[in-house]
C-alpha cells in the first residue's frame, strides 16, 4: 500500500509541476495579471533574489536563455542544481547545502539592488 502511495503522490506532483509550466508557458507573467506581484517588491522598491523568476521560466519554455539570464539569472543556473537535488536528494540534507543556499540568496539580494555597473545587470 504504500507504494501505491508513492506512486500517486509522485504522479499528483508531476502533473501540477507540468500544469504549472503549461499555465507559464501560454500566459506571459510579463503581459497578465494571473500572476500576483512580487510583495517584497511592492513594499520596498527592491528586487527579491526571485524577482523575475516567473518572467524566465516563461522565456525559457520558449527557448529564449538570453532573455531568461537577463530576467533572473540565479534562478536560471540554479534549474541543474534542483535537478540535482531531485536525482540524489541525500546530499540536500547536509547542512553547509542549507547555509550555502541561505548565504547565495542574501547576497544575491544584495548585490542585485545595487545600481552601480555591472551589478545592475543582475535586476530584471
Amino acid at each position: 500500500k504504500s507504494r501505491s502511495r508513492k506512486r500517486l503522490v509522485a504522479f499528483v506532483m508531476t502533473a501540477g509541476v507540468i500544469g504549472v509550466l503549461l499555465v507559464l508557458y501560454y500566459f506571459n507573467p510579463a503581459r497578465t495579471a494571473l500572476y500576483p506581484p512580487c510583495l517584497f517588491h511592492l513594499a520596498t522598491g527592491c528586487y527579491c533574489p526571485g524577482c523575475g523568476s516567473l518572467r524566465a521560466i516563461h522565456s525559457l519554455l520558449h527557448g529564449r536563455v538570453v532573455d531568461a539570464l537577463s530576467l533572473n539569472p540565479l534562478m536560471v543556473i540554479s534549474i541543474p542544481l534542483l535537478g540535482l537535488m531531485l536525482m540524489k536528494p541525500n546530499w540536500v540534507y547536509r547542512p553547509w547545502v542549507a547555509w550555502t543556499a541561505m548565504v547565495t540568496l542574501i547576497v544575491y539580494g544584495i548585490i542585485r539592488n545595487v545600481p552601480v555597473w555591472p551589478l545592475t545587470l543582475l535586476a530584471p
